[in-house]
């Protein structure tokens, strides 16, 4: 298994270091063919681990180089199994979708080679058993993404892209600075060295208030949200697709809910931090949607939103809390890619992302209008998609631990959800054929199939919700509800 984890990080860092060179023989199918074998080859490696651990336990290893340890340690558990497999299949569709979109911008060989930059540091994240290698895969993942947002080099896009690193920085600075409490308290940065030893050590919550608003940042959640809505607007439709279906979910979402379970343990002080920073996301993210115009900055609002039903899904610390929680993580990486994609592709035929001055092009675009709708209905909870399955949990989840007022607030809010992305349908492809958009056709082919796929993908997660939740949702709660592993349920391999 240990091969099969290295690749995870070992063939995106490679093959990102040899696209410019490719590149110069080819600018657009070389780049396109290999980045995208890629993505496929790390989809099929995550696909083929489901079940290959027994249930509650931790596989582990630690690297040696000619037979000197070198103080670095990869670990997998069902979590971890979930998150590769999530980072995998949308990275993969997001690069299908890149073929037709990215050539506009030119220059496919850097692109592709920051996207798999990324992918290798979400992975390394994933995998990472001691806080300090989380943090390097976590700045190998963000600075990738900070040259996406700047690719075009326009002036809102390097505006967006140095609010994002300033702010990202400011996070990854508070990490940081949470890494060297904990080594001072503790004198390691493993994950199982400060569940065993500084958990109950007098400064343990002082050293994860660093972790909280580092994570935090980087999962939007609000008040640490604003770099969002500047940097996703400006960026290619790409950026957002992955950053709000991955990225925040690796380096924001899963990194916090992983310090805050295996290394510090969840408490009743944690949990109500994280369900107010939840409950907060999901009130201001879906009620400052409304007031937006950009199609692509209404979105990012509404991943504000939807992270908050994340963080008081999984906050909630009960079994079927974060079962909601990371089932809600895994549709909200397939339904809100593929409402980015939509937005690129409908920015990319008008040349605006201006929802005022569009209108009628349901008729120019039916099969984008058609995945919008699926998208869409799926982020607001109706069913069967499965947007609707996983917030069911969560609000049975508050419903059973007798928080009222949440579980009201979460369905309130589904219906704020489903009421600003009707008023997109009805502004972008309702409504009169605008005489300036005579000329809009349908989206490129590869766009087209990623977006189609996304939208099935939604389909058949919500009406097989029983299956994913039985063979990756329930694995991945398990790993998280149990903390960190006795040493007789660490798996060396």
């Amino acid at each position: 298994m240990f091969m099969e984890l290295f690749l995870f990080i070992a063939v995106p860092l490679l093959v990102a270091g040899l696209l410019p060179l490719v590149g110069k023989a080819s600018r657009q199918v070389l780049p396109d063919v290999l980045a995208n074998c890629v993505l496929g080859l790390l989809l099929v490696l995550s696909t083929t681990m489901t079940g290959s651990l027994p249930p509650g336990r931790t596989a582990i290893h630690s690297l040696s180089w000619f037979g000197q340890p070198v103080n670095i340690t990869l670990a997998v558990d069902g979590l971890t199994i979930l998150m590769l497999f999530v980072v995998s299949l949308v990275s993969f569709f997001i690069g299908l979708y890149s073929i037709s979109y990215m050539k506009r911008f030119g220059a496919k060989p850097y692109y592709y080679a920051l996207i798999l930059l990324m992918v290798a540091g979400m992975n390394g994240i994933l995998l990472s058993a001691d806080l300090f290698l989380l943090y390097i895969f976590m700045e190998i993942a963000a600075l990738a993404s900070y040259g996406i947002v700047a690719f075009d080099r326009g002036r809102l896009e390097l505006e967006g892209a140095i609010k994002y690193l300033l702010l990202s920085a400011i996070g990854s600075g508070l990490v940081l600075f949470g890494i060297v409490f904990v080594f001072a308290t503790t004198g390691g940065v493993g994950f199982e060295t400060f569940a065993s030893y500084g958990r109950n050590h007098p400064a343990a919550f002082l050293c994860l208030i660093p972790f909280i608003a580092g994570f935090g940042l980087k999962a939007a959640l609000v008040p640490f949200h604003t770099w969002m809505p500047d940097a996703y607007s400006a960026a290619p439709a790409t950026l957002p697709a992955i950053s709000s279906g991955l990225l925040i979910k690796v380096a924001g979402v899963y990194a916090l809910v992983r310090v805050c379970f295996t290394v510090f343990g969840m408490n009743a002080t944690v949990s109500h931090i994280l369900m107010y920073f939840g409950i907060l996301s999901i009130i201001f993210g879906a009620f400052l949607a409304l007031g937006q115009k950009n199609m692509k900055r209404m979105l990012a609002y509404s991943s504000i939103s939807q992270v908050g039903y994340i963080a008081v899904g999984i906050g909630l610390g009960t079994p079927l809390g974060i079962a909601g929680g990371l089932f809600h993580l895994l549709n909200h990486s397939l339904f809100k890619p593929l409402l980015f994609m939509n937005a690129g592709a409908v920015e990319e035929a008008t040349g605006t992302g201006d929802m005022e001055k569009m209108g009628g092009l349901g008729k120019k675009m039916p099969l984008t209008s058609a995945a919008n709708i699926i998208g869409l209905l799926s982020t607001a909870g109706v069913p069967p998609l499965n947007g609707f399955w996983s917030k069911l949990l969560i609000v049975f989840a508050l419903v059973q631990a007798k928080l009222y007022l949440y579980a009201s607030i979460a369905i309130i809010v589904s219906v704020v959800t489903l009421w600003y992305f009707l008023l997109i349908q009805r502004r972008v492809f309702f409504g009169p054929e605008k005489e300036q958009l005579q000329a809009v056709r349908e989206a490129p082919g590869w766009s087209c199939f990623s977006m189609v796929l996304l939208a099935l993908l939604c389909i058949i997660t919500g009406i097989f919700f029983p299956f994913f939740v039985k063979e990756w949702i329930n694995p991945a709660a398990e790993a998280l509800f149990s903390g960190i592993p006795t040493p007789g349920g660490w798996l060396p391999f």
